[in-house]
């Protein structure tokens, strides 16, 4: 079966009495689904019931019309399965359409189940992806009609999705994407991130899109678009105007802190450090420090600020470490000579040490990982 991406709250719709029996074949394999029906079906859904033909014992039943009840589904969910016509999908949900970075995913399936159609929000929203295991559930034919996947090509605004990997700004994604399946010439640059992405995909890359390892040969005017994939800030405006630039979880930022170190001298500690390496803030996997035994009240801010992972390490395990800017003075208070440097090398499982320990007086020191992709 096809993995689901990025859907975690699924609504099941159905107004027909074929519809109630097509939403229980689907919940009866995403048990986390839930089915939303009008309550005039009541009575059909109870005698199915108590001759034992029911495959689930949960249905949520609604009052309010349909065309009322449909938006408020679209604003609170993460996809919509509606076992009805696609027409009447389109003008239900046409007042509520945002764009494809909020608008969750809409599936349409026919009363027969002949077809599972995906609608609305095929890559970002994970529709593509849906529509494929709902298929397969049904036992259907999936409907899936955005260029990049009928032509087996790279889905340029859901490339390393999977990985964690961001989109760094998506004023280029359209332009990259038509060229792309316009199978004109695309360069990919990457510095680091998983390096399979291509492999896991589509087993071979497109023949229109070629890897270079020189960023300046991103500049030839054979190529078109460019996909770029580091944890670097790029500032040539020649490169940036065709490009999409993607941010792996690359970096692993360790802190050494006081008791008392504010999550504003933290947020611009790092901000700084980042600023001066030319780094992208984007590609910070997670956080790491010493485990003083109690949360750094400023060091958990931060990190839920940005939703990072903190990771922290006792002092024998910081110890160990052999570090270039080891301390007397923080041995002594620390009980261990390093907490940046050593705990992002051990946070980063051996990664590079990129950016050596980066002092802030009084009370801050920070250090810059990168993680080694296999």
């Amino acid at each position: 079966m096809h993995d689901i991406v990025l859907i975690n709250k699924i609504a099941i719709v159905a107004i027909t009495k074929h519809g109630i029996d097509i939403a229980e074949k689907i919940k009866s394999q995403l048990h986390d689904a839930k089915v939303f029906v009008p309550d005039k079906h009541k009575l059909y859904y109870e005698e199915k019931k108590n001759n034992g033909k029911s495959m689930i014992s949960d249905i949520n039943w609604f009052s309010e019309q349909t065309s009322k009840f449909i938006p408020e589904l679209f604003k609170t969910f993460d996809a919509l399965v509606c076992i009805f016509s696609l027409g009447a999908v389109i003008r239900l949900i046409a007042p509520v359409l945002s764009d494809k970075k909020n608008d969750p995913a809409v599936l349409v399936i026919d009363d027969q189940h002949q077809f599972v159609i995906s609608a609305l929000s095929g890559h970002l929203g994970g529709a593509n992806e849906l529509t494929k295991t709902v298929a397969e559930i049904l036992n259907s034919i999936p409907v899936i009609t955005t260029a990049a996947d009928v032509n087996n090509t790279i889905s340029v605004d859901l490339l390393g999705k999977d990985l964690g990997w961001i989109i760094d700004d998506f004023s280029n994604v359209t332009a990259i994407s038509a060229h792309m399946v316009n199978e004109e010439k695309i360069a990919v640059f990457q510095s680091t991130g998983q390096t399979n992405w291509w492999q896991k995909e589509k087993k071979m890359l497109p023949k229109n899109v070629f890897v270079v390892h020189d960023i300046d040969d991103l500049k030839k005017s054979e190529f078109k678009g460019c996909l770029i994939i580091s944890d670097q800030i790029i500032y040539d405006e020649e490169i940036l105007k065709k490009s999409v630039i993607y941010r792996p979880k690359s970096l692993v930022v360790g802190v050494g802190l006081h008791w008392d170190t504010s999550m504003d001298v933290i947020e611009n500690g790092i901000t700084e450090v980042f600023d001066k390496y030319k780094l992208s803030l984007k590609s910070i996997n997670k956080i790491t420090s010493l485990d003083r035994g109690t949360p750094v009240r400023g060091l958990s801010e931060f990190c839920q600020k940005y939703g990072l992972e903190l990771k922290l390490f006792g002092r024998a395990e910081l110890s160990g470490v052999q570090v270039p800017n080891p301390s007397d003075v923080v041995k002594k208070y620390e009980g261990t000579p390093s907490v940046s440097e050593a705990s992002c090398i051990l946070g980063s499982v051996n990664g590079s040490l990129i950016v050596t320990k980066q002092i802030f007086p009084p009370n801050l020191t920070i250090a810059i990982c990168r993680t080694e992709f296999e």
